[in-house]
């Protein structure tokens, strides 16, 4: 039974280090990671992030992320050789023959839908012969009003890019997507793509545990938005929320719930949840941070209780309502009720399947679901099965 405890102290070894050496240099306590390292206790997103920076490890070592096994027994992961192979090419990219302007946002807009609508694997397998299609219109763009419309849908496919790269685990992919975004995002019309960038890389600073440089982006992004539309209210409450965890996860709850604060403000202009620049954000992403803000910022009680009475509304981004059920799970496992967790993934695993099933707080909270129950369960072992996890 391999859990991310398990890599921990095999790379704890590895480097020569006592258990109170690593917890010292990671900020947390002995008796957390001594629980961790024994599968005690699920660990977090950013006690990972923390471990992995104190042992000069990628987050991936310890996650195990990619899980190839699990995403192979769908079939091959179509449209990634081919995305790497863009990522590669860097300014250098091939176009090919595009269509019409028209058909290009059409698509574009029909992969986010994708995103949206937990079909990940048919977002990737349309989005590098897109990408192709707008760099062969970049090419052919005969003015500089062309020009900086192509830039904006090249800022929009690479943050598609960088979105599917982290739901299937290839985080040295999503970065290089990245770095393409905020390069776009200099030629383009629309200002927030800056923004949407600085945003985006504070949330990868954050998944490396490097929270304080995060919060200095996040802080910049917000003070370069200026005007109440409807674009710049989304991508300004992006900013706020984004914040907020990163925020909790650098044990600084009074920020985090500040973040919220404006966040809420901002998503009552926003008529239900806008589907602008693929951050999904409205009343009800708000409140699901909320809840992940108490269980990041150590109220697993809290989130648990407030995540299982929300309601979320019919239309909510899939990936969301999936994440916000992942969270809810982890929150009642750590307050021992491993019952309620078990109940919660099942919920996750009816919103999202796709992304319930690559995410690795999932596999952490199965393996403590597994060492809090003095029984194994159908249903629980039905459910690793599934996931792709030995108990």
């Amino acid at each position: 039974m391999t859990h991310v405890g398990h890599r921990i102290a095999v790379e704890r070894k590895l480097a020569g280090l006592k258990q109170i050496q690593l917890a010292q240099k990671a900020n947390y306590s002995l008796s957390l990671l001594r629980a961790v390292e024994q599968g005690r206790e699920p660990a977090s997103p950013a006690f990972t992030a923390a471990v992995a920076r104190a042992l000069q490890v990628e987050p991936e070592q310890l996650t195990g992320a990619p899980y190839y096994d699990t995403i192979e027994e769908d079939g091959p992961l179509e449209g990634l050789t081919d995305l790497r192979a863009l990522l590669a090419e860097g300014p250098y990219a091939q176009g090919v023959e595009p269509p019409t302007f028209a058909e290009l946002s059409a698509e574009m807009s029909a992969i986010d839908r994708d995103c949206r609508n937990d079909k990940s694997r048919a977002a990737l397998a349309r989005l590098p012969i897109l990408m192709r299609q707008i760099y062969g219109a970049l090419h052919a763009a005969s003015a500089d009003a062309e020009g900086g419309a192509t830039y904006d849908l090249l800022c929009a496919a690479h943050a598609a890019a960088e979105r599917l790269c982290r739901r299937f685990g290839y985080m040295g992919l999503a970065v290089s997507a990245l770095d393409r975004l905020e390069w776009f995002a200099t030629q383009a019309d629309d200002p927030l793509y800056a923004a949407l960038g600085k945003v985006k890389r504070g949330r990868i600073l954050m998944y490396h545990n490097a929270n304080d440089a995060a919060l200095t982006l996040i802080g910049q992004a917000l003070d370069t938005i200026s005007g109440d539309d409807t674009a710049t209210t989304e991508i300004r409450g992006f900013g706020h929320l984004c914040g907020s965890i990163i925020a909790a996860r650098g044990f600084r709850a009074d920020i985090a719930r500040d973040h919220i604060t404006e966040a809420r403000n901002l998503a009552r202009r926003i008529n239900g949840e806008s589907d602008l620049y693929g951050t999904m954000f409205g009343s009800a992403n708000v409140e699901i941070h909320s809840c992940a803000v108490e269980l990041e910022a150590g109220d697993p009680g809290r989130a648990a209780h407030e995540g299982m009475a929300l309601v979320l509304p019919a239309d909510i981004a899939l990936p969301r309502a999936g994440h916000h059920w992942q969270d809810v799970a982890r929150a009642w496992l750590l307050i021992g009720q491993p019952d309620k967790a078990l109940k919660s993934l099942n919920f996750a695993r009816r919103a999202a399947p796709q992304q319930t099933r690559l995410h690795p707080s999932v596999r952490e909270t199965l393996h403590g679901i597994a060492a809090a129950e003095r029984r194994r369960t159908d249903s629980l072992s039905s459910f690793a099965g599934w996931v792709g996890v030995a108990l």
